[in-house]
């Protein structure tokens, strides 16, 4: 089967098409004859070499596919040859077949084509897992979500206006900040000209946001804590800056912080197969009712998949890109 390989930690050009045997399912995977694979920021990180997968784990990137289920483990429950699926995976997305756990498979929505189907897993698993889950957002309160145009934002923005909550967001273009409007958020903050800090303070009175999901990190955390407010939570999920950072932790303690991150791809099986549960449970009806969807910017054919990682590295997409099989 044809996979993308490495050459060597780095840049785009160290992508090329390969050749393995196609893999068999353990007792618990299913065989995935794969339509197409989202692209995500953890997968530049492991190209560059600052992100290796799970011991165990395929070191073929791509953490979610969408396709048709070909083959079965001895062990799978509720699922069978010939379904369509979307999946999260802890590698091997980037091939002509990929195996997954069957608990985090599920039914490609009606109304989503595989290309869409293929953005959906790692960034509706990781935003539920971290509103939902490891913090209980609730209807009207605020939440401050930096790179709005990202996969993990436009996901983010669109959980959080459908449960009730007022929406932040920052992001790097007026054009970008409309387009997050455009999906439900009710503010937007231009970080190129406005100081994020300054404008929720103005905004809420000086009472400041009860949640921020960031994936920026760097000079953010400090502002992040202090637009928080008392008994609210920052939530990190990413360092596109730096995650080494001096701040002022007495700040912490006086407004009773809470500051969380976590990475998705460590996770249990038990972890994930009950976020997945829950998004078919709570998201699915929304994505059929056409109240939320996966945002696909732009596909690229496998044979192109440098020109996806450039076209990612240069921070062009609105949402997410996927590769066709």
């Amino acid at each position: 089967m044809k996979v993308v390989e490495i050459k060597k930690h780095g840049g785009p050009e160290v992508l090329y098409i390969g050749s393995r045997p196609i893999p068999k399912p353990k007792k618990n995977e299913v065989l995935v004859k794969v339509k197409a694979a989202g692209v995500n920021r953890p997968d530049i990180l492991q190209r560059e070499g600052g992100y290796p997968p799970p011991k165990g784990e395929s070191d073929i990137l791509g953490l979610e596919v969408s396709g048709e289920v070909v083959e079965l483990g001895e062990k799978t429950k509720n699922i069978k040859i010939g379904d369509k699926v979307c999946a999260l995976v802890s590698g091997g997305g980037y091939s002509e077949y990929c195996l997954a756990p069957y608990s985090q498979c599920l039914p490609i929505p009606k109304n989503i084509n595989f290309e869409e189907a293929s953005t959906i897993p790692e960034t509706f698993f990781t935003v539920w897992f971290n509103l939902f889950i490891r913090n209980k957002i609730k209807k009207d309160e605020k939440i401050l979500i930096h790179g709005g145009s990202s996969g993990i934002g436009t996901t983010a923005i669109q959980f959080a206006k459908n449960f009730g909550l007022e929406v932040f967001i920052t992001a790097r273009s007026d054009t970008k900040i409309q387009d997050c409007k455009k999906i439900g958020a009710d503010h937007g903050i231009n970080s190129k000209k406005i100081n994020f800090e300054e404008f929720i303070k103005k905004k809420t009175n000086n009472q400041g946001v009860d949640f921020i999901l960031d994936i920026v990190g760097g000079n953010y955390v400090q502002k992040n804590i202090n637009v928080l407010k008392r008994n609210g939570t920052l939530i990190n999920i990413g360092w596109l800056t730096g995650s080494v950072v001096h701040v002022n932790l007495l700040m912490i303690m006086l407004k009773r912080l809470v500051i969380t991150g976590s990475t998705l791809r460590i996770g249990s099986l038990e972890e994930k197969e009950k976020i997945a549960k829950d998004l078919k449970k709570n998201i699915w009806p929304l994505i059929e009712k056409k109240k939320i969807k996966p945002i696909l910017c732009k596909t690229f054919p496998l044979n192109k998949v440098k020109d996806a990682h450039i076209y990612m590295d240069k921070g062009l997409h609105f949402g997410k890109i996927a590769l066709t099989i």
